[in-house]
């Protein structure tokens, strides 16, 4: 079994304020008979239920409970087996063998196996059937059957970022009866293998899972896990004030000292691998400029958001990934300096700045809109109009991530967790050019050719220590062009009713409520 050593700096607040202690024989419910049902608000809804189409965290939180994977990522960073009993990698990193655990059923009754899992990554790999991050799994080459419940993936090339790959929620193993009866097309019921199989679903209001009677691990305590959509964070706050609901994420730092001081509820205060980023097209003028770009992140005052915006919760970004991840180093921090910003604008011939178009998604992160909108402020002191345009994140992801030839985005406001724990995750993603949409995310559409040599090099190295060397020089390379502004990494500020035990928020930005239990 592989072990990890990131995420170390992160474990304190992960273990924060959680109980790890409850009662011997508690199961449907805990003393006083309380119903085991949970009710966790988030800001946004489920943009899929077909766990290979999952593509941002509120989505992977819901279907997490669901399906499962091969391996997982705990909390702690480690890497350990999940629906494997054991694995191993061989020592050029090009063969990755799994044994699997017996006596597992799908939902449906279909059984897992080794034919279910290479059903699973045929699916992943077809094209027609169009999958999300691709880039995950495209070095696989073969996967064999070797017996009912062994499969070996052999890789292309060595392929370092593999075992962390399989963590993913989009390498969820799901049933493969549902999978061919909607091989083309998103899944609308998933079925997997998790404690909690799913319910129904009213768009745009809620989404109810009930707790699996047959898993095959450790049942469940909760009967039953309702998510609420409530977009708006101060009605959040308030639903979990008045109990009308048990979780609410994304708690405003203006409420955070009144939500502390109540006793009915804690508040959770968890790092995260999130980081938030402006993303400048780089094929829209004057955005092709390197000097431009740069401008851009001297004219930002990213110590004031944080202190200000963001009520000091989160961290300037000095990198592209966040602290913690296997591969980060700090790099360079855009001080704030708007006479800088003012001469490159002039050094590039917009000495009185330009005018320009900034799209961010409202109700996603932490303090989103309130983020955009110090931004542009900050870029209108430097002549740089920006013309804010709010949209809902149930449309803008469509609307960020179309091909180049119809893209109206300039700037654009997302964050990016790197939920892997690798590097490979978080830049190969976003910065090599084989990864502009519609394909994939790397929605700046950025490209260096010495950078997509490094990211490719990077992969290709079984050598952690030469691997953190490739990253290195390619962030190096990625803060000096500037494809983004570089923001901060987000903290996860979670309010939780303080009857509500043992609910892990995990740094990767989702609930885990597999062992969670209300009092």
């Amino acid at each position: 079994m592989r072990k990890v050593s990131f995420w170390t700096i992160l474990l304190v607040s992960v273990l924060w304020g959680l109980s790890w202690i409850w009662p011997i024989g508690l199961w449907a419910q805990t003393k006083g008979g309380s119903p085991q049902k949970l009710i966790i608000a988030q800001g946004t809804d489920a943009l899929t239920l077909d766990a290979h189409h999952v593509i941002d965290s509120p989505t992977d939180s819901i279907l997490g409970h669901v399906v499962e994977t091969l391996l997982e990522l705990t909390p702690k960073g480690e890497i350990v087996p999940k629906l494997a009993e054991k694995y191993e990698v061989s020592a050029d990193a090009t063969e990755f063998t799994f044994r699997l655990r017996k006596g597992i059923k799908f939902h449906d009754g279909t059984p897992f196996n080794a034919e279910a899992v290479k059903t699973n990554f045929e699916r992943r790999l077809d094209p027609k059937a169009a999958t999300k991050f691709g880039f995950l799994v495209a070095q696989i080459a073969s996967i064999s059957v070797l017996d009912e419940y062994t499969v070996k993936f052999k890789t292309k090339a060595p392929f370092a970022p593999m075992t962390s790959n399989l963590t993913h929620t989009t390498n969820g193993i799901q049933s493969p009866a549902s999978l061919k009866a909607s091989w083309e097309k998103p899944l609308t019921h998933p079925v997997g293998t998790g404690p909690f199989v799913y319910k129904e679903r009213v768009p745009g209001s809620k989404l109810v899972l009930v707790r699996n009677e047959n898993y095959w691990g450790k049942k469940a305590i909760l009967e039953e896990i309702t998510f609420r959509v409530i977009p708006d964070d101060a009605s959040r706050v308030v639903a979990l004030e008045t109990g009308e609901v048990h979780v609410a994420v994304r708690i405003p730092p203006f409420d955070i000292p009144r939500l502390k001081a109540d006793p009915r509820i804690r508040i959770d205060n968890t790092a995260s691998v999130r980081t938030i980023y402006m993303g400048l097209n780089c094929l829209k003028e004057p955005l092709t400029n390197k000097k431009v770009r740069q401008a851009l992140n001297y004219a930002v005052n990213k110590e004031a958001i944080v202190k200000h915006v963001l009520g000091g919760v989160g961290r300037v970004s000095d990198a592209p990934i966040s602290p913690g991840i296997f591969g980060y180093t700090p790099i360079k921090t855009y001080e704030y300096n708007v006479q800088k910003a003012k001469d490159l604008l002039a050094e590039a011939g917009f000495p009185k700045g330009f005018e320009t178009t900034l799209h961010p998604a409202v109700g996603r992160y932490y303090m989103d809109a309130s983020v955009a909108t110090a931004v542009a402020a900050d870029l209108l002191k430097v002549g740089v109009k920006a013309d804010i345009k709010m949209m809902d994140w149930g449309t803008y992801l469509p609307f960020v991530l179309r091909d180049k030839e119809v893209a109206e985005h300039k700037l654009f406001v997302l964050g990016w967790g790197t939920v892997t724990g690798d590097a490979d995750y978080g830049l190969f993603a976003l910065f090599h050019s084989g990864e502009w949409p519609k394909k994939g995310n790397a929605a700046a559409f950025y490209k260096n050719e010495k950078v997509d040599q490094l990211l490719e090099a990077g992969r290709k190295t079984a050598d952690a220590e030469q691997r953190k060397k490739i990253y290195k020089e390619a962030m190096e390379i990625i803060m000096d062009d500037a494809p983004w502004i570089f923001l901060h990494s987000e903290s996860q500020i979670t309010g939780i009713r303080a009857n509500v035990k043992d609910l892990i928020v995990h740094p990767k930005e989702v609930i885990i409520s597999k062992d969670a239990r209300i009092e």
